[in-house]
């Protein structure tokens, strides 16, 4: 298992939080994950090393932007 922090733009509120996290969820490997909008943080564990492009995609596909890893 691995476990990456993300710093994403945008997140406001409880419902921007379960946007990221459905949108994470969806890519392959990932066990969890947790957006917190107050720091803009995510937090995603998974089986295995994620390609950053995937997950850039999936958070914009939420409508936010994936600033890098935190």
């Amino acid at each position: 298992m691995t476990t990456t922090v993300y710093k994403v733009t945008g997140m406001t509120c409880g419902h921007c939080e379960s946007a990221v996290t459905g949108e994470l969820s969806t890519i392959a490997g990932v066990t969890s994950v947790q957006a917190v909008a107050a720091t803009g943080l995510v937090t995603v564990t998974a089986g295995a090393d994620l390609d950053d492009e995937a997950v850039r995609a999936a958070v914009d596909e939420a409508g936010y932007e994936l600033v890098g890893r935190a």
